[in-house]
């Protein structure tokens, strides 16, 4: 059997002690995997494990919390991934493009909107003005849609509290003639009309381990046909039951596959097929 865990960051400093062994794990379980950039660095390295590494490949771009300076930790992680602290970055094409044309490069993203994150003041006091902030994330949105158009890959969509706005920007892409190879709704905790909203446009989405614990998630992702769904870890965060408040890794994305599985009514091989195919087919491996 064979699963894909479609979202992950095995390359982040939480596996700096043993991503070789995480991998590995994964390897011998039968899992592919896609190692997702967050900045320019993350991006970088991203491409550098998937190069060196079987089964594994990347995707580049910039996160949305990047795009203004914050640090925040959050409770609901394990403690050795809880405390997060991002710097500003503004998207930059020519530094991006080379990564995006690597072979081993199979997405931009994960780029979106994040207004849950929003934080009210600079490190230091300075306030910050919060229609500016979303202004600059939607800026870096519609420059990373760009190269993914340029390039023929998918974007990887990372998307809290902001899906309306998020949904809005993709139907002016494509009305436009970009995102010709559309893309993945990144760790989907929204509502059934949403997800729909977003298969019309021709996007996956993606259920993580949140899925596992959360009645109405799961709800959301019974109610859509497999041939549209993902799933992934998104390692090193958001551990599914029964592996809460432990780090994360490709290999518990198994847990997230049979839960799923049983609540669908499906065969856990039958979950495990289409997921990968899906995702095998969104990012070209096929």
């Amino acid at each position: 059997m064979q699963l894909f865990d479609s979202h992950t960051h095995i390359h982040f400093k939480a596996f700096n002690d043993d991503m070789e062994t995480a991998i590995r794990r994964a390897q011998e379980a039968g899992i592919l995997m896609v190692t997702v950039g967050t900045q320019i660095d993350t991006s970088r390295r991203a491409v550098e494990v998937a190069r060196t590494h079987e089964g594994v490949w990347a995707t580049v771009g910039l996160h949305p919390n990047h795009t203004t300076e914050q640090e925040f930790i959050d409770e609901n992680e394990a403690v050795a991934v809880a405390k997060v602290k991002t710097r500003t970055e503004a998207f930059d094409a020519e530094a991006y493009r080379p990564l995006a044309l690597d072979p081993k490069c199979v997405g931009i993203g994960e780029c979106g909107l994040d207004y849950y994150r929003i934080p009210e003041q600079k490190i230091g006091g300075a306030p910050l003005p919060r229609e500016e902030i979303i202004e600059t994330q939607k800026e870096m949105v519609r420059r990373q849609f760009e190269l993914a158009t340029e390039v023929g890959k998918p974007v990887v969509i990372h998307c809290r509290d902001a899906y309306a706005d998020q949904a809005q920007m993709i139907e002016k892409a494509i009305d436009k003639g970009q995102l010709v190879q559309r893309g993945v709704m990144h760790c989907f905790t929204g509502t059934l009309a949403e997800a729909q909203r977003f298969i019309e446009l021709g996007f996956l989405i993606s259920f993580s381990g949140i899925v596992t614990f959360s009645k109405e998630l799961a709800e959301v992702a019974k109610a859509l046909p497999l041939e549209k769904i993902l799933i992934e870890t998104d390692a090193p965060y958001l551990a599914p039951a029964p592996m809460r408040g432990k780090r994360n890794e490709p290999a518990y994305v198994l847990h997230t596959a049979k839960f799923l599985a049983e609540f669908k009514g499906v065969r856990l091989e039958e979950l495990s097929e289409t997921t990968t195919q899906n995702a095998k087919h969104i990012f070209k491996l096929i």
